[in-house]
């Protein structure tokens, strides 16, 4: 029986949040999807992920991944940044971690020194 318990401690669950960026239509959710199944290594494998982790889209703009096996969530933002990165949008848009088992996506805040002044 410990065997079954220890493989009930090893689940984990992260959440990735896209609803800013896609509200605004910069970020395409299904070719992140797709992007998450084809570079996600387990077990030294790349794409192969089997039963062991599942990645699935929610209709409210978030991505969760839920992994039977060891996985690191700083592994799941190297891959956010990638994704990122080829689709030239890391430079308006940064991977925050909002809490322990989520990352939400979110725009850089831009000083707004002028408008402010344009407005009085």
């Amino acid at each position: 029986m410990p065997a079954a318990a220890k493989t009930t401690s090893a689940k984990h669950k992260f959440i990735i949040d896209y609803s800013r960026p896609a509200a605004d239509g910069v970020f395409d959710g299904a070719d992140f999807e797709k992007f998450l199944h084809d570079r996600t290594k387990v077990g030294g494998k790349m794409g192969q992920l089997g039963d062991n982790v599942k990645i699935t889209r929610d209709a409210s703009n978030k991505i969760i991944v839920t992994s039977n096996v060891p996985f690191s969530k700083r592994y799941l933002k190297y891959l956010t940044k990638k994704f990122l990165k080829k689709n030239t949008l890391r430079d308006w848009i940064r991977v925050v971690a909002s809490s322990k088992d989520v990352y939400q996506l979110r725009f850089y805040n831009i000083a707004r020194d002028g408008e402010d002044e344009d407005e009085e």
